[in-house]
C-alpha cells in the first residue's frame, strides 16, 4: 500500500510528532481540568498520567497493525475481515472525522461567542474556516503537515506565558495525594477522553511517511508532549482555583489568561482565543483529510470532490447547534465515541490482526 504513495507526497518521519500533537492539542486543552476534577477531585493530575500511559499503549497497537498490514486502516479491516465487511466498518470512520470536525468548529466558536463577540456569526465563520481547510487539504497532505508545524511552533509562546500564575498558586491545593478511589481517579482518566482524541489519525496518514521503521520514535514523542502538557496546565489550574472555584470556571486555561497583563493590551485572553484559531485549524485539516482519504480508498471518489462535498456537510450541521444544550450533546457524543473506539474497538482489532497473520502464516505453510 504505502508503495503506491509517490516519494514526492511522502513527508518526513519527524513531522509526524507535530501531526500527533496539533491533532491532540485542540480546543478540550481549554476547559479539561474541571471536567477531570468533577470525579477524581485535585487527584485528577494522575488520570492525566494515566491517559497518556494509555495512549502510548494504544499507539503501539496501531503502528503494530499498520506495520502487519502494509497500509491503513482500510487495509487492516480487509486483511482481518475480507474486502466487503472490511470497507463496511472502515465507513464509519468517515462519519468519525466529520463528528470530530463539527465539534473542534462549534466548541470554538461557542467560546468566541461567550468571551469575545455575542452576537457572532456560527455560519459565517464556519463558512469562512471551511474555505481556508478546502484551500489547504486540496494543496496535499505535505501542507498539511506544513500548517501542523506552525501550528504548534508559532503559538508555544503561550504555553511559556501560564508560569505567571505560578506566585498567586497554592500548591497545597494538590494535598493529601491519592485522596480519591482507583475507581473515581479511572473514570476521571476516562473523562480525558476528548481532550487526547486525534492520534488515531495515524491509521490513514502512515502510508505517507516516509520510513515508516522510524515512525514510533516521533509517534511516543508527539503523545509525551501534549500529555506533559497537559500535566502542566492542569497542576497550575488546580493549584490557582480551589476545588469550587474551578467547577465555576468552564474554560479554565482561558480565565488563567486574565491574569497576564501587557503594557499594550489589557485582555490577553482576547490574543490566547484569537491564536487558537490556528491551534485547531490543523484539527479540521487533518480531521477532512482523514474523512476524504476514507471516501477515496472505500468509494474511489476523488479527494478534490469529496473534500468540498464533506465541508458543505459540516458547516450545515455546525450551523444547526445553536444552544448550549446541543453543543454538550455533541461533545459528549464525540467523546463518548472516541473512547470506545480507542479502549474496545482498537484492541479487539489489534487481537484479530494478530489471529489473521498466524492464520496465514500457517495457510502459506502448509
Amino acid at each position: 500500500m504505502s508503495s503506491n504513495i509517490p516519494d514526492k507526497k511522502k513527508i518526513s518521519p519527524f513531522l509526524v510528532f507535530f501531526l500527533i500533537h496539533a491533532m491532540q492539542f485542540g480546543v478540550g486543552i481549554l476547559g479539561f481540568q474541571r471536567i477531570i476534577a468533577k470525579t477524581a477531585g485535585y487527584d485528577a493530575w494522575i488520570s492525566v498520567l494515566l491517559s497518556g500511559v494509555f495512549v502510548h499503549i494504544l499507539m503501539w497497537m496501531m503502528l503494530k497493525m499498520l506495520k502487519i498490514a502494509n497500509g491503513d486502516i482500510v487495509t487492516i479491516h480487509t486483511f482481518v475481515l475480507g474486502s466487503k465487511l472490511g470497507k463496511f466498518l472502515s465507513s464509519f470512520f468517515i462519519l468519525y472525522f466529520c463528528l470530530l470536525s463539527v465539534t473542534v468548529m462549534r466548541t470554538y466558536i461557542e467560546i468566541v461567542q461567550v468571551w469575545m463577540f455575542p452576537d457572532f456569526s456560527i455560519f459565517w465563520f464556519s463558512l469562512v474556516f471551511l474555505i481556508l481547510v478546502i484551500y489547504i487539504v486540496n494543496g496535499g497532505f505535505r501542507t498539511i503537515a506544513g500548517i501542523a508545524f506552525f501550528s504548534i511552533v508559532l503559538p508555544f509562546y503561550i504555553a511559556i506565558l501560564f508560569v505567571i500564575t505560578i506566585p498567586y498558586s497554592d500548591f497545597s491545593n494538590l494535598l493529601p495525594i491519592f485522596d480519591h478511589s482507583i475507581k473515581e481517579i479511572m473514570l476521571s482518566t476516562r473523562d480525558m477522553s476528548l481532550t487526547v482524541l486525534g492520534f488515531e489519525t495515524i491509521l490513514f496518514y502512515y502510508p505517507f511517511v516516509q520510513k515508516p521503521d522510524k515512525v514510533k520514535k516521533w509517534a511516543h514523542l508527539g503523545i509525551l508532549a501534549t500529555t506533559l502538557i497537559c500535566l502542566y496546565l492542569a497542576l497550575l489550574a488546580f493549584s490557582y482555583f480551589s476545588e469550587k472555584q474551578l467547577q465555576k470556571n468552564v474554560w479554565a486555561t482561558l480565565t488563567m489568561f486574565k491574569i497576564i497583563e501587557l503594557p499594550f493590551v489589557e485582555r490577553f485572553e482576547y490574543i490566547g482565543i484569537a491564536n487558537w484559531c490556528l491551534i485547531i485549524l490543523p484539527n479540521v485539516c487533518i480531521a477532512i483529510w482523514c474523512a476524504s482519504r476514507g471516501v477515496k480508498r472505500i468509494f474511489s471518489i476523488r479527494q478534490k470532490i469529496s473534500v468540498p462535498a464533506i465541508s458543505v456537510v459540516c458547516l450545515v450541521v455546525t450551523s444547526l447547534i445553536t444552544t448550549r444544550e446541543q453543543i454538550n450533546m455533541i461533545t459528549d457524543i464525540t467523546a463518548k465515541v472516541g473512547f470506545y473506539l480507542n479502549m474496545i474497538y482498537f484492541p479487539l482489532l489489534f487481537v484479530g490482526t494478530l489471529i489473521a497473520k498466524k492464520v496465514r502464516k500457517r495457510e502459506t505453510n502448509l
